[in-house]
């Protein structure tokens, strides 16, 4: 494995623990009957899909880094596919998150754009790392 898919690897690792306290405060929102979270479905729902993609993406980007450095690309696309793939998992978390913000939200705002962007570098970012695969 690469030096550059190291370090991007050992980034993804460090913000699992995040990823976990996030958790633990959705579990304490709901113990504790937080104003806003339990009693908003709209922004109960989009702070559930952005702790799930969080997950799941960082978990999908970590194993991602094992193919980079095995594709046909060059060096400057596989620091590209790099970014894309973990662009993914910051941006579509934050777009669930922050369209949402506050409490008294009942529909997101402009900011849910973040989650389409950050599906737009997973898509482009995997389409590129299985042709150079292939």
């Amino acid at each position: 494995m690469s030096a550059a898919s190291l370090s991007t690897a050992g980034v993804l690792l460090i913000t699992v623990p995040t990823i976990a306290f996030g958790g633990v405060s959705l579990l304490t929102f709901l113990m504790r009957n937080v104003p806003g979270y339990r009693d908003n479905p709209v922004r109960r729902g989009l702070w559930r899909a952005g702790h799930a993609h969080a997950g799941v993406l960082v978990l999908f980007a970590l194993v991602a880094m094992l193919y980079v450095d095995q594709a046909a690309l060059p060096e400057g696309v596989r620091t590209l596919t790099r970014v894309l793939i973990v662009a993914a998992p910051i941006l579509m978390p934050l777009g669930f998150f922050l369209s949402v913000a506050r409490p008294k939200d009942t529909r997101p705002n402009r900011l849910i754009w973040l989650a389409v962007a950050g599906g737009v570098c997973l898509s482009v970012g995997t389409l590129t790392l299985g042709i150079g695969l292939l």
